[in-house]
């Protein structure tokens, strides 16, 4: 399924996600990805750079959970499905990891592509905004500002 236009939006301004796998054993990992790009249709691509447990998981188990959130307004997306494992001799790999390398400027090295092919993409929402009436995105945004200690920039 390709994301609406929301999640798409949130998946361009995101600079973290959360990748969760599961082991052959039934273990739960979940590690942050600050590499990673919508293809334009139907998947998430992420870069492997440093995520030996993830990679492991996802030989073994290639059902994935990619979540992304807004902390400002405290609404985000989760993204399920499968993932694909592109490794630098996949004839796929280059046409993959050129947006993601692109996003790293050169800085990291890309061991693998993860391609997650988007079975699901389903919104996550604050429960303050249905537990307090009247929160809107304006009053989350002010909130967290206050709580981390930060301002717009100028």
């Amino acid at each position: 399924m390709t994301p609406d236009d929301r999640s798409l939006d949130l998946i361009r301004r995101s600079v973290l996600c959360w990748l969760a796998t599961v082991s052959t054993e039934g273990v739960p990992n979940v590690s942050p990805k600050e590499i990673f790009a919508h293809d334009g249709a139907e998947t998430l691509l992420i870069a492997e750079i440093a995520s030996p447990v993830s990679l492991r998981n996802l030989r073994g188990n290639p059902m994935a959970c990619v979540s992304m959130i807004d902390i400002f307004t405290q609404k985000g997306c989760k993204i399920t499905g499968p993932a694909r494992i592109l490794a630098p001799d996949t004839p796929d790999f280059d046409t993959a990891a050129a947006p993601l390398l692109a996003l790293t400027g050169g800085a990291f090295p890309i061991r693998h592509v993860f391609e997650i092919r988007i079975d699901t993409c389903r919104p996550i929402i604050a429960p303050g905004y249905y537990m307090r009436p009247g929160t809107t995105e304006e009053s989350q945004v002010a909130g967290a500002m206050a709580a981390y200690g930060v301002r717009p920039a100028s």
